[in-house]
């Protein structure tokens, strides 16, 4: 069904130029190889878009995470709070298992004691002890562990507590790291014990307490954990 051209071309009976078999084995790898290029960018836009939805599935993630944790750090107990060497702590991480106590301790000392108001003006450093330890006694330069609760002596109100941090507080005893109180009240303190320090206003943060520091008259109520 085919004629010839002036030229002597054979051509199909539409016109249009025959191919021949190396032409069309030319076409149909052209062909192939646009199919395959085709393919190739399809799959790296699909891989685009997927490496575009992690990220922002990502991103949503860190931001539901960052303002849950801004709601818990909104809570009572992170605020800082005053501790006995003047500082101020910030809330950390409750210990899976607080408090950690001395072996062979008294079992109240695994709970928050009441620390209470006291009486009358106190003028002098006062220790009671509530519990006695059966283990070593502190000594000035030993490294000391301690749980506490601290209150106003006049009204008993808390101004501090390592219980609500969920972590005992360490100090070297004697070094001048702490207020006066408890450098002179806790040596000889043993592991195990319970104390009560009253404390006046010059052995406590004095008359002209820094910022963030109680004033006047304290008690602590000071679990003795551990010394070395």
């Amino acid at each position: 069904m085919s004629k010839r051209t002036r030229s002597g071309s054979a051509t199909r009976t539409n016109g249009q130029p025959m191919m021949s078999k190396a032409e069309r084995r030319a076409a149909a790898k052209a062909a192939k190889a646009r199919a395959a290029k085709a393919r190739k960018r399809r799959e790296a836009l699909t891989g685009a878009l997927v490496g575009l939805a992690v990220v922002v599935l990502l991103v949503g993630a860190f931001l539901v995470f960052k303002n849950w944790g801004g709601d818990e750090a909104a809570g009572p107990q992170s605020a800082a709070s005053a501790t006995p060497d003047g500082g101020t702590l910030l809330t950390p991480p409750a210990a899976s298992e607080f408090p950690p106590l001395p072996e062979g301790a008294d079992p109240a000392l695994g709970r928050k004691p009441d620390a209470g108001r006291g009486e009358g003006e106190l003028t002098d450093l006062k220790v009671t002890t509530l519990i006695e330890g059966t283990g070593p006694a502190a000594s000035n330069g030993q490294t000391v562990t301690v749980n506490y609760v601290g209150v106003y002596y006049e009204s008993g109100q808390e101004f501090d507590a390592s219980w609500n941090r969920g972590e005992p507080f360490s100090f070297e005893l004697g070094a001048g790291k702490v207020i006066p109180g408890w450098d002179r009240g806790l040596v000889g303190a043993k592991v195990g014990s319970r104390i009560q320090l009253d404390i006046p206003t010059k052995l406590a943060y004095g008359e002209n307490p820094r910022p963030g520091s109680p004033a006047g008259p304290l008690r602590f109520i000071v679990d003795v954990l551990s010394i070395k």
